[in-house]
């Protein structure tokens, strides 16, 4: 990508598009276009075709998603699903009419079967039953690739999708009923302390193991993969006999218990930890298989626990989380 191309980055409000804005920005970009949900509704297909035809971007990142953690993807999962289907089937359409040089379609690990062999390879999507929490974010996100793919196949489109595995970082969502795993520890951790308390409840039996990303890493992990040469990119996109898909992950995991007792450390809770068995796990383990990604010349570079540092770090800078934090506790008079 050119320093003066013009890239958009649909989804730059959220955890991956502010990483990825600011990565581009720190890398020299100077024509990052973004727009809020305000200006342009991605469901919308008028406004999504009308914004492509007068801006022409010429790279795109669809970063832009409904997520969310176990207890909304199990609650909303028709949003979940036609959102998203909205969304990413108006970008990759319009990406293609307007002539797009490249795309790079943002995913998860959650495509892969709730069964996978670990660590999860791309060759396993479609191998096997989902996992019954979030099948409708899952299969939106597997009917993206394959939009991807099939656009590759037909019309000669280099339209990539990146699964990266379970992120965290500055910018998170920090809402017990709608976060993922580690903005909601934290924010739990962080209540508790402030306010004294003897003990967090932590949903599972803490036994399932995840691996979790740096979103600063994942948004450097994909400019990687939108600048890899011309033919490198054509292996991954122009292989009609297998999905356009590339892991994004450190290749390490850990038990959900090991992350909330390291989360607890680093907000500097010291009461008890107390792990609800009547609440789901969701799937056991999820880890990815990163050697596509490394054989082409990537790795991440930061551990878990700096992350985590420099994530409660933002927490605490961030006015309307303290607010949000004062509001729940108990009257100190």
């Amino acid at each position: 990508m050119n320093r003066d191309a013009k890239i958009y980055v649909a989804g730059h409000q959220g955890l991956v598009g502010s990483a990825l804005v600011r990565q581009l920005k720190n890398a020299g970009h100077i024509n990052v276009l973004v727009r809020t949900h305000g200006e342009l509704d991605l469901t919308n297909q008028s406004e999504v075709k009308e914004f492509f035809s007068q801006q022409r971007p010429e790279h795109v990142f669809l970063a832009a998603a409904k997520v969310g953690g176990i207890l909304s993807n199990s609650t909303y999962p028709a949003e979940f699903i036609y959102q998203n289907l909205l969304m990413q089937t108006n970008v990759i359409h319009e990406a293609y009419r307007t002539g797009v040089k490249r795309l790079l379609f943002l995913g998860s690990s959650c495509i892969y079967p709730k069964h996978a062999p670990q660590p999860m390879k791309e060759e396993f999507l479609l191998s096997g039953p989902l996992e019954p929490t979030n099948r409708a974010y899952a299969l939106a996100k597997i009917a993206g690739i394959e939009m991807c793919s099939s656009y590759n196949r037909q019309h000669g489109t280099r339209f990539l999708a990146a699964m990266p595995t379970n992120l965290y970082g500055p910018g998170d969502r920090y809402d017990l009923q709608d976060s993922h795993v580690i903005p909601a520890l934290l924010l739990k951790m962080h209540e508790a302390k402030v306010s004294g308390a003897d003990y967090v409840m932590v949903w599972g039996t803490g036994a399932p193991r995840r691996e979790f990303l740096c979103s600063g890493d994942a948004a450097e992990a994909c400019v990687f993969l939108m600048n890899l040469p011309d033919p490198q990119l054509d292996g991954l996109v122009a292989n009609h006999h297998f999905p356009p898909v590339v892991n994004i992950g450190c290749g390490e995991d850990v038990t959900v218990r090991e992350l909330a007792e390291l989360i607890a450390d680093v907000v500097g809770f010291r009461g008890e930890l107390i792990f609800d068995a009547s609440k789901p796990d969701g799937t056991p383990r999820k880890l990815l298989d990163i050697g596509r990604l490394t054989a082409l010349g990537w790795k991440p570079s930061t551990k878990l626990r700096e992350g985590l540092l420099m994530t409660y770090k933002d927490f605490l800078e961030r006015p309307k989380l303290a607010t949000r934090v004062e509001s729940v506790l108990p009257n100190s008079d």
